[in-house]
């Protein structure tokens, strides 16, 4: 019967391996400049630099509803890239999003039950980003253009808003 050896690391490899700190973590994580209630930024020592003039159009997706009482996590994700990104030199201005949102996230952008997302989607669109609710998932959930919160928009289905911002330069997050 052939032997096999085992080769395995030295204790002392191994323990190093459980003692080294972590160099980073939450705590790490603060407010930005833009929107500073939502959308916390850490400071990254980058090797890829944000080139002069940058532009950024960006449309966001989601399906997924928040939990009671919680912030949907798209709309913060938004309001983090604008964070960062104005924390690294980009204009606001230069910075245009788009939220599309269908299936139940669109009950996170009605006034009957967006909770804390109110707040949160009002200090997006005070930085021009533009929410617009999937007119095929509002109706199949009874949910009218009234019932959405200021400012929100409503697209014949969320198929087509982003076909148009597409169309109008917008890239798609891919998360």
């Amino acid at each position: 019967m052939p032997v096999f050896k085992v080769r395995s690391l030295p204790l002392a490899a191994l323990g190093l391996a459980f003692t080294t700190p972590a160099l980073a973590g939450p705590d790490d994580f603060g407010p930005g400049p833009l929107i500073p209630e939502y959308g916390q930024i850490a400071r990254v020592d980058t090797t890829t630099a944000l080139p002069d003039g940058l532009t950024l159009q960006i449309a966001f997706d989601t399906a997924t509803r928040s939990e009671t009482d919680s912030l949907n996590r798209t709309l913060t994700s938004a309001a983090r890239l604008l964070n960062m990104h104005v924390a690294n030199g980009v204009a606001a201005g230069d910075i245009r999003i788009a939220v599309v949102i269908h299936g139940g996230a669109v009950h996170d952008v009605t006034a009957a039950s967006a909770g804390p997302n109110a707040e949160l989607v009002a200090a997006l669109q005070t930085q021009g980003v533009r929410v617009i609710v999937c007119g095929q998932s509002a109706a199949y959930l009874d949910v009218d253009r009234e019932d959405l919160l200021a400012g929100v928009e409503m697209a014949l289905s969320a198929m087509t808003a982003h076909a148009l911002l597409q169309q109008g330069g917008y890239t798609l997050n891919p998360f």
